[in-house]
């Protein structure tokens, strides 16, 4: 990017007022003085010739690093080419505007100067005209000016002591224009000289200091991403299953490793084409991710490629979608080859069609000797790469899928019946495996504690002679609303087990919220697998957590049904009855 590049709308500009907006990057301004006065009268002269604002962008070494034309917010940095220092630091970065209005900085550019982090800005309003000076040179176009800076967030972690309120090195007026007026403070009008002879150093490390230390204090495990979560409602989902999509979400969050900071919500009747959420709710996500401090936005639904760039581009903070914290968590619990090999294979076929765009890099031609003409791009020569690979994973899956057959085959020989163990995740398929057949299969209060299925012998008891039998039970991995099709493709192998099984064991977690919107859900997944699964049983579970009330609801509900508390060993042995009648029914005789 040229170093006299003059953003804005240049439109009916000439070109002497171009030329003097281009000298401002010559002017280098003292590191101690958030300006001087010569400086804002000479903004201030081009100001009202063009009879529009103009911004001028300093750093801390007195540099000129961006004139734009225009207020703050249509002038502001790009979030991604700001430094990144983190909540506990400013920018680096002060900006001088002027205002045509012979008013305060509104709640735009104070907005814009929350989103860059700035160390300062100061608003120079116009008297509309200017005068000579007797030894030349034009001065008198400032009537005043407005010092505003950030503030950092009140100490409120001592619930019942009184709030202490940060205090400004200036004369502060409370400024309601938002819900975030508290994140910033606007000086009392100024003089010209007043504004000049503000010590900047003094009010930049006072500033950083309390941030840090605010920042310190509110600081989470650092191997942990500070997540905003936004939910987006549409009409086709009712307040309930929105509501319940999010605790889920932040739960997904939890077990991937995330800290959820903030939630934040809104209701559109379908999702914006660009950005899923809307220009205004962008900008008050990218608000909101500086105030907290948050380096993750998760969003509730799947995003687009585009929109996951746009995003990004807007906030300036890295943007994923439910699928890929789902990816993450797969990611993180497999622990066999085979679950390692399908997981890998699902998070390629998702990031494939998400390359493009990932990068200025990822799109340029080579320069030199050899790299000339047509050539290949980064972007064609990486998505050649990972479609070879995806193509090897989908052999090594196919093998997979071939190996467990043969061993489906071979229990079929034997004629033992086989019981497939299908339910949400986390409603204790897993601990119930344990208890019934001493699996010490790994289980735990998470969401996907376990993705390969593991396969172990049960005796129980025959239907009508009441003699002891033989069945396999195998554990496969949760489902989830909306399981991600790349992880259905992936995991084929695994969900295979379903297809084959005799039968199914359909743990539902009662003490859950939302069991019924649960069972839905894991019957819609069974509906669209491509072998319709055998007969089922549903086995509510974790019963020692619920009251009569649910209780008579699922009865009513499902007269069906087995009723158990894995982890208390309540009502196994009805399960085991019961398993007997489901396979003898299951299973018919040659």
């Amino acid at each position: 990017m040229p170093i006299e590049t003059v953003f804005g709308n240049l439109k009916g500009l000439k070109s002497s007022q171009l030329k003097e907006l281009k000298r401002l990057y010559q002017q280098r301004l003292p590191g101690d003085r958030l300006t001087t006065p010569e400086f804002a009268q000479r903004l201030g002269a081009i100001s009202t010739e063009i009879g529009q604002p103009v911004c001028a962008y300093i750093n801390r070494r007195g540099q000129i690093i961006r004139v734009g034309i225009g207020t703050p917010r249509q002038t502001q940095i790009p979030p991604l080419e700001l430094p990144r220092y983190g909540a506990g630091r400013l920018s680096g970065i002060r900006c001088i505007a002027t205002n045509v209005k012979s008013e305060a900085p509104n709640q735009g550019a104070l907005t814009a100067m929350v989103l860059q982090r700035l160390d300062a800005m100061v608003m120079l309003t116009l008297t509309g005209q200017g005068f000579k000076r007797r030894g030349g040179g034009v001065t008198g176009y400032i009537k005043e000016a407005y010092l505003a800076h950030l503030l950092p967030p009140r100490d409120i972690s001592t619930e019942g002591e009184e709030e202490v309120m940060q205090e400004s090195a200036y004369d502060t007026t409370s400024k309601d224009t938002s819900l975030y007026s508290s994140l910033w403070s606007v000086s009392q009008p100024l003089s010209l000289d007043m504004a000049a002879n503000q010590d900047f150093f003094d009010l930049v490390e006072g500033l950083e200091a309390e941030f840090e230390r605010q920042f310190v204090g509110q600081e989470v495990d650092s191997d942990q991403d500070k997540v905003l979560v936004v939910g987006l409602q549409t009409e086709k989902t009712s307040t309930l299953e929105f509501e319940n999509g999010l605790a889920e979400l932040a739960r997904l969050v939890d077990t991937a490793g995330g800290k959820v900071l903030e939630t934040t919500r809104q209701k559109r009747s379908h999702p914006h084409p660009r950005t899923a959420i809307g220009a205004g709710k962008v900008e008050e996500i990218a608000l909101a991710a500086q105030t907290i401090g948050a380096n993750l936005i998760v969003f509730d639904r799947d995003l687009t490629p585009a929109q996951v760039r746009n995003l990004e581009v807007k906030i300036g903070v890295r943007v994923v979608d439910r699928t890929e914290v789902i990816l993450d968590i797969f990611a993180q619990r497999a622990r066999t080859k085979a679950g390692k090999l399908q997981v890998e294979l699902a998070q390629l076929e998702y990031t494939i069609p998400r390359l493009t765009g990932r990068g200025q890099e990822m799109s340029r031609l080579g320069g030199g000797i050899g790299t000339r003409g047509p050539g290949e791009t980064k972007l064609e020569t990486e998505r050649r790469t990972i479609q070879k690979r995806i193509t090897r994973l989908q052999q090594e899956v196919n093998q997979l899928q071939a190996h467990r057959s043969r061993l489906r085959q071979q229990r079929q020989h034997q004629q033992v019946p086989t019981v497939a163990i299908v339910g949400y995740t986390n409603a204790g398929k897993s601990t119930l495996l344990n208890v019934l057949t001493n699996a010490e299969v790994y289980a735990a209060d998470k969401l996907f504690a376990t993705l390969d299925p593991t396969t172990r012998r049960l005796s129980i008891p025959e239907a009508v002679t009441g003699e002891p039998m033989t069945i396999v039970l195998t554990d496969t991995v949760g489902f989830i609303n909306e399981l991600p099709p790349a992880l259905i493709d992936a995991f084929r192998a695994t969900l295979e087990e379903v297809t084959d099984a005799d039968a199914l064991l359909h743990v539902v977690d009662l003490s859950h919220p939302a069991w019924q919107s649960q069972i839905r859900s894991v019957m819609a997944i069974l509906s669209e697998m491509p072998v319709t699964p055998g007969p089922a049983l549903i086995a509510f579970n974790k019963i020692d957590r619920v009251d009569g009330e649910t209780l008579a609801v699922a009865r009513e509900e499902f007269p069906m049904a087995t009723f158990i508390s894995a982890c208390e060993g309540l009502g196994l042995q009805t399960l085991r009855s019961r398993l007997g009648q489901l396979v003898r029914y299951a299973v018919v005789p040659e």
